[in-house]
């Protein structure tokens, strides 16, 4: 749908208005034929015809193109009212900075900030209505540090929300001590694990040393035995040399 034509301010030229709203265009569409639409207006057309809504001739959404820079640059400068100027918005501005201007509007209807809240208050009277609004949050005038909103004061307690959060911290604690508690004895599980493991491969290389050094020590004994029957041949050899 285009902009309602009476919120323009003097004559509107007839191209400017779109051929099947009769209102002012709205983010233009051109046909071939040089029919202007407005985009939601043409693309809704097209869904049930295929054809221009003026003359008739065939065409589709591809054939669709912006409207000529000329055309745009006087739809640009056309000259209307503010779409809040039943509720006192006096403001006149260009076609191409309106939307600008109602983004911003001092009068325009917004919503409520505070969560909860479903008022729908203009913007010049926002800070009114949140200082008095009934979702609205501040902190406890009495110390306890929590926010709390307007519509629970009466049932505000400190001495329980804190005795709330002291439980919360307490259960907590303990989660986060069960959980140090757990990783500890998986940790010492695994150097325990470790441990033995290594205890066993010292064991079997002990076992190892040991029957190395028994056959170092009976390598030994075999050259002791056989040094001690080389010098008694020795001996004898010499004996036999002295008789001779």
């Amino acid at each position: 749908m285009g902009y309602d034509i009476e919120r323009f301010v003097g004559y509107v030229n007839e191209g400017l208005l779109c051929s099947i709203c009769r209102d002012v265009l709205e983010d233009p569409l051109q046909a071939p034929c040089e029919h202007a639409f407005c985009a939601a207006c043409i693309h809704g057309w097209l869904v049930h015809h295929s054809n221009c809504p003026e003359d008739r001739q065939v065409i589709d959404v591809s054939v669709l193109r912006p409207l000529y820079r000329y055309m745009k640059n006087d739809l640009n400068r056309l000259q209307l009212h503010c779409k809040n100027r039943e509720n006192g918005c006096e403001m006149v501005c260009s076609l191409e900075s309106i939307d600008r201007h109602e983004r911003e509007c001092e009068y325009s209807q917004i919503p409520c900030s505070n969560a909860g809240c479903t008022v729908q208050i203009e913007r010049r009277n926002l800070d009114g209505h949140l200082a008095v609004c009934e979702y609205r949050s501040r902190e406890c005038p009495n110390g306890c540090g929590y926010t709390i909103l307007s519509a629970e004061d009466t049932q505000h307690n400190c001495v329980a929300e804190l005795r709330t959060e002291l439980e919360l911290l307490r259960s907590e604690m303990i989660c986060r001590v069960e959980e140090a508690k757990h990783e500890m004895e998986s940790r010492l599980d695994s150097q325990r694990r470790h441990m033995v493991q290594k205890e066993s491969v010292l064991q079997n290389e002990i076992e190892e040393l040991k029957s190395q050094m028994s056959r170092v020590m009976s390598d030994v004994r075999s050259l002791m035995a056989a040094e001690r029957q080389h010098r008694q041949e020795l001996e004898q050899a010499e004996l036999e040399k002295r008789e001779l």
